[in-house]
């Protein structure tokens, strides 16, 4: 599933392709908005939020969330798609450009004014400029029994954080991902690694993953081999690509169990 980073980085393509320009065409090919026509309205900005993702005119907000496989494509006016037409849910061109959104999870129509009550749901966003380490601190200690593997994906807890990155900042505070939220020895600092993890992946070419996708490979650290494992209700339906998370089990050794009390005599 795309991360915080790839959707911010896709407005910023947005932003440059549109913003400040008419529309000269609009195709929504979800039902719900068939025959919504936008041409004439002029593009006034473009933002993101967590995973979401907001086209605005001066009327409107074009809220869109990428879900698993959605993603966003500019092309000249003419040049051909680089992905099947069949999988276009939402086109918006101009003069010199055409963006197009295939494989979108969510396509949604919003009054400018209603725009909130798409992310008001959300923790803060990582990767906005009104980020708010403490509130997410406090959203994650509100449940100090989770995992904390769990607990970063939740996007009421901090907007963002995807499957690639909670292992890489599970991994660069030395937390097996298994360990409870009220047992990780530094839950600020962990946050700041979250923030910091995206806002370089924001802003910066990528880097090799430390531990995403190297099961059975050495670690960076230590040398000792990667595992993959499930961990929640999704254990069972989801795949170990899709879903795994992996950690060093030298570098975050597995948080302690609690002895099993000896089985009480009844005297037989």
């Amino acid at each position: 599933m795309p991360e915080g980073d790839t959707v911010y980085l896709a407005a910023a393509r947005l932003r440059t392709a549109l913003v400040g320009k008419t529309l000269t065409r609009s195709d929504f090919r979800v039902p719900r908005y068939a025959t919504l026509d936008l041409r004439g309205s002029r593009v006034d900005s473009v933002g993101s939020y967590g995973k979401h993702l907001f086209v605005r005119t001066e009327r409107v907000s074009i809220h869109t969330h990428l879900k698993m496989e959605g993603t966003w494509r500019i092309y000249r006016p003419g040049q051909r798609w680089t992905k099947p037409g069949f999988t276009a849910r939402l086109i918006l061109a101009t003069d010199d450009a055409e963006a197009v959104g295939f494989s979108l999870g969510l396509v949604e129509v919003l009054p400018l004014a209603d725009e909130h009550t798409a992310v008001d749901h959300l923790g803060p966003d990582l990767l906005g400029p009104n980020w708010d380490a403490a509130e997410a601190v406090r959203r994650l200690r509100a449940d100090s029994k989770r995992p904390i593997g769990l607990a970063l994906l939740d996007q009421t807890v901090m907007a963002g954080v995807g499957n690639i990155f909670r292992s890489e900042i599970c991994f660069a505070e030395r937390v097996h991902p298994a360990t409870p939220v009220g047992d990780v020895p530094d839950l600020p600092g962990l946050v700041d690694a979250a923030h910091r993890i995206l806002e370089h992946a924001a802003h910066h070419p990528p880097r090799p993953a430390m531990v995403y996708g190297r099961q059975r490979q050495p670690c960076r650290r230590c040398g000792s081999m990667l595992l993959v494992r499930m961990f929640g209700p999704d254990a069972a339906s989801a795949t170990a690509t899709e879903r795994g998370i992996y950690f060093c089990p030298r570098c975050q050794p597995a948080p302690e169990t609690p002895e099993p009390r000896a089985a009480r005599r009844t005297g037989h």
